[in-house]
């Protein structure tokens, strides 16, 4: 879904704050308007609640009526046309990777992913107050476009994800603005480092990738050191880009950085329009690698319901199922070769090879797998005592500096010694050239006169 405020920064007091990247508050209690309220009519299942901008004019609608079998995996059709993966789907399917989403939580029992999914810990604990539910509007959202497996006869109705085969690890960091406990959870110290927790939970529960569409402003030493470790682990993290690119652009041109998205090592998705330009929202930075729809995107939500909404939250699941088909064909392959098979297959690539609006271009899933069935030979990775633990912080040294102090004096001394030496040979060798010249014999350098005339032949 779509911008919520942004978190705020963690130095005066609270915590930074973790939201789902974006969704608009009140998204319970209003509707967003498409333009053409009739394009939701087809998508609808009871009230259809549809998230749109971060700035959208909110409005009420009616219970619509129940759409046709078809009618949501129609609506999904352009996207899945965009990613490629009708052909992607004869390669990979996802099956046996478990992908993480740190989010909101994740619905379990929606009829497009129930099976599918296994809840892990919740970090958000103690926030709401006791006996509230979690609402995981957000989490459900993002979970079915990676993993939906629709419903039916051969699941040929509802969502389908990128990765259909694939698990998810529904791991709760964030609460929706909704929620009693959103307040003190943004506000608590206690919950200063749940994504950190977050990572290592994933990791530790066995995920193959992390999905986080979640932003925040600060990153801190622990998460740094959380994506070090998951990455050390053979984890892919995909994040989302942020949706403020509609606001005035710093002096280098760039939209603000978000987090854990700008960390070195993660996959930071930025969101393109239905014209595969990058939508007006969102993030551009060079911390942006790829792109991936991110403007009218149909997914679950709670309670078997549908909706509608942009943002590069969606943008960053899509490439997240894409992540992970490449590892359920290539289960050994490390990150940063499957970084390279995203990037190396990706269409629409910009002038010159790269932008910071959408990265290397917008995610194909076919040629990401035919990149990485090239690449997969080549999984080398580098060992020995040279090599740093990812789990600890790059600003502790393994060992001291050892620091070399030299003479000036002396080199200049040794230094002149050596020029004076130079020039001494340069001379002594002229000298031998001028003396060898003078000595050889005058007749060396005559001309040779004419001899005695050749006696005639017999």
């Amino acid at each position: 879904m779509l911008t919520t405020p942004r978190c705020l920064p963690a130095t005066a007091g609270p915590p930074a704050r973790t939201r789902p990247e974006g969704r608009v508050p009140g998204a319970l209690r209003a509707l967003g308007a498409l333009g053409a309220l009739g394009a939701l009519w087809n998508v609808a299942r009871r009230t259809v609640p549809v998230v749109l901008a971060a700035v959208v004019v909110p409005v009420v609608m009616a219970p619509v009526p129940a759409a046709r079998a078809d009618d949501v995996r129609d609506s999904q059709r352009e996207v899945l046309r965009t990613l490629d993966l009708p052909a992607a789907w004869r390669i990979s399917e996802g099956r046996g990777v478990t992908v993480a989403v740190l989010d909101s939580g994740v619905d379990r029992d929606h009829r497009d992913l129930v099976g599918s999914v296994t809840e892990g810990k919740d970090f958000t604990a103690g926030a709401n107050p006791p006996g509230v539910s979690p609402l995981r509007l957000h989490g459900t959202y993002m979970a079915s476009l990676i993993a939906g497996h629709g419903h039916g006869p051969g699941g040929a109705d509802g969502v389908i994800g990128v990765a259909p085969r694939a698990r998810v690890l529904s791991v709760r960091v964030i609460l929706e603005d909704e929620e009693p406990g959103f307040r003190e959870f943004n506000t608590a110290e206690r919950y200063e480092n749940v994504v950190a927790r977050g990572i290592r939970h994933a990791v530790d529960r066995g995920a193959d990738v992390i999905n986080m569409s979640i932003s925040k402003e600060l990153a801190t030493r622990e998460e740094r050191s959380a994506i070090r470790y998951a990455i050390s682990k053979g984890v892919v993290l995909v994040a989302a880009a942020g949706n403020e690119g509609a606001e005035e652009p710093d002096a280098g041109g760039h939209a603000p950085y978000s987090y854990p998205a700008a960390f070195p090592g993660v996959v930071s998705v930025a969101a393109t329009d239905r014209g595969l330009r990058r939508a007006s929202f969102s993030n551009r930075n060079p911390s942006v690698l790829v792109a991936a729809p991110g403007v009218d995107i149909l997914g679950a939500g709670p309670g078997d319901e549908y909706w509608v909404g942009r943002g590069t939250s969606q943008a960053t699941a899509l490439v997240s199922g894409v992540v992970a088909l490449i590892k359920a064909k290539y289960p050994k392959m490390s990150p940063v070769l499957v970084v390279q098979a995203i990037t190396e297959g990706a269409t629409r690539r910009p002038a010159g090879g790269y932008d910071t609006g959408t990265g290397f271009g917008v995610v194909n899933a076919t040629r990401a797998l035919a990149a990485a069935a090239r690449i997969s030979r080549h999984t080398l990775t580098a060992e020995g005592a040279g090599g740093h633990d990812p789990a600890r912080p790059l600003g502790l040294p393994v060992e001291p500096v050892r620091v070399v102090h030299r003479d000036r004096d002396r080199i200049t001394l040794y230094g002149g010694v050596a020029v004076a030496a130079g020039f001494g040979a340069v001379v002594s060798l002229i000298a031998l050239a001028v003396f060898v010249g003078r000595t050889r014999p005058p007749e060396a350098f005559e001309e040779p006169g004419p001899g005695p005339a050749a006696a005639p032949w017999p």
